[in-house]
């Protein structure tokens, strides 16, 4: 550690960027300091933390939990905001689906006994009696035609619960019954909107009494789910757009993200009330800067449901479009006193999803040294968070979070007095150095499958999630 922090003072003293992106030296090999630290200057002089404070201390008034009016509070303010600083904003609507779960009861009943199963998160309430068929683990083009009428019997592994049950729904089965692939637990299984049979679980001993059952006869079974289901509610992206001047645009797009959901009662001041608060900040900070690339800042909706808003964003994006954006920055959780620990870098760290170094772990690692951190930002693989989506598009993300994370994490506590505005500052600084790296107008323009030069040395770091 104490290695890293020296080698990045020398570093961050002898070597810059030049306005090329290749290192640059004055004169008689005197470090050339001013050549990188003007465009910064031009960036981070303009960023408040105290702008971001006050975006956190009124996010965090009311939980913004998708498809309530918690959330649509906060996407009115953030799409006011964004159209305050003069860009051109859209509010992109999507569907949710909400597990209800009231008063649910299950029964399975199987020659005059109730199994007393579990019922799947989401399954559909119904009534129906059918002969059970064994599909094994129901994995695409192994489901036999003959589940058609009938109750499919499953073992739980391998592929999703959804998939497996929408495997069996397409072939035409009226029922599900999963049972565990380890243990003794009944207690797991989930479904989704549109698979409406009733569907429930059974621990692994059950189940395999159950499979040899069918194998010596017919063998029929009642199920009766209620109190259970999907609810279908909207959540949303907002999405803000500056275009450079047509006269010198690379049609080329760096993207800056956060999400702005939190989880069911939670005030969601640090996850991720702080990322929101650094998108709005950068997007005032760049509104009239000079550019010659698209500026995207994109706050998505439920990415505390499994990165729904995001991966819908993706989704909408044409290869055409996908392939303009050469880099996505993503906050989640940059503000807590109490995260990080005695990390290096603060507890700041950028994860990838595949861990290998891209454009955006490049230009961020450098920045770091040349602003208030003051020192290289490590690294490590990781996903679950809105990175995860461009990655896959094959985009350069990384995602900027503080490890490991604060005793608050997903709790009514995270609330604004634990926000640490030094935290937001250099997270900011080091985000909105490294975009305007890629925005300005004297900067080449990228390739996807160029990687940028390394200004500093910073090694891999494979941290474990929340370490």
């Amino acid at each position: 550690m104490a290695k890293k922090k020296v080698m990045s003072v020398l570093l961050s003293a002898g070597l810059v960027l030049s306005a090329t992106g290749v290192y640059a030296q004055g004169p008689g090999g005197a470090p050339n300091s001013n050549a990188a630290s003007a465009f910064d200057n031009k960036i981070i002089k303009k960023i408040s933390a105290d702008n971001m404070y006050n975006t956190i201390a009124y996010l965090s008034k009311v939980p913004r939990q998708a498809g309530t009016e918690g959330e649509v509070r906060g996407v009115q303010y953030i799409k006011g905001q964004f159209e305050k600083y003069g860009y051109e904003t859209e509010v992109q609507p999507f569907p949710i689906y909400t597990v209800i779960r009231n008063n649910v009861s299950g029964l399975l009943e199987i020659g005059g006994q109730d199994l007393k199963p579990y019922v799947f998160s989401g399954s559909y309430s119904g009534e129906v009696t059918a002969e059970v068929v064994n599909v094994g683990k129901a994995i695409a083009g192994t489901v036999p035609d003959n589940v058609k009428g009938k109750i499919a019997l499953i073992e739980r592994g391998d592929n999703t619960f959804v998939e497996k049950v929408q495997n069996v729904f397409d072939k035409g089965a009226v029922g599900v019954i999963m049972y565990n692939n380890t243990g003794t637990s009944n207690e797991f299984g989930q479904a989704s909107y549109g698979q409406n049979i009733p569907a429930v679980s059974i621990t692994r001993s059950q189940g395999l009494s159950l499979v040899e059952q069918v194998k010596n006869g017919q063998v029929t079974a009642h199920i009766n789910v209620t109190g259970s289901g999907l609810e279908e509610k909207t959540s949303y992206n907002v999405i803000a757009k500056m275009k450079p001047n047509k006269n010198k645009d690379t049609g080329q797009v760096v993207m800056i993200g956060a999400h702005h959901d939190s989880v069911p009662n939670g005030p969601g001041a640090n996850d991720d009330a702080s990322g929101v608060s650094a998108v709005l900040e950068l997007a005032r900070v760049m509104a009239n800067m000079p550019i010659d690339t698209e500026l995207r800042f994109v706050t998505f909706g439920s990415e505390e449901l499994g990165l729904l808003g995001s991966y819908h964003y993706a989704g909408t994006l044409s290869n055409e479009e996908a392939d303009r954006i050469v880099a996505h920055f993503q906050m989640d959780m940059i503000g807590s006193k109490d995260a990080g620990g005695d990390h290096e870098a603060n507890g700041l760290i950028m994860y990838t999803i595949d861990g290998k170094k891209n454009l955006v772990t490049d230009l961020a690692s450098a920045a770091g040294t040349r602003t208030a951190l003051g020192e290289v930002v490590p690294y490590g693989q990781l996903g679950r968070s809105d990175h995860q989506p461009f990655h896959e598009l094959g985009i350069p993300a990384a995602l900027f979070i503080h490890s490991p994370l604060e005793p608050w994490y997903h709790k009514p506590t995270d609330t604004i007095e634990h926000i640490d505005k030094q935290k937001l500052q250099e997270t900011a600084e080091i985000i909105g150095a490294s975009v305007y790296q890629i925005a300005r107008p004297d900067t080449p323009a990228l390739e996807h499958s160029r990687v940028a030069p390394q200004p500093v040395d910073y090694d891999f770091e494979n941290r474990p999630p929340g370490a």
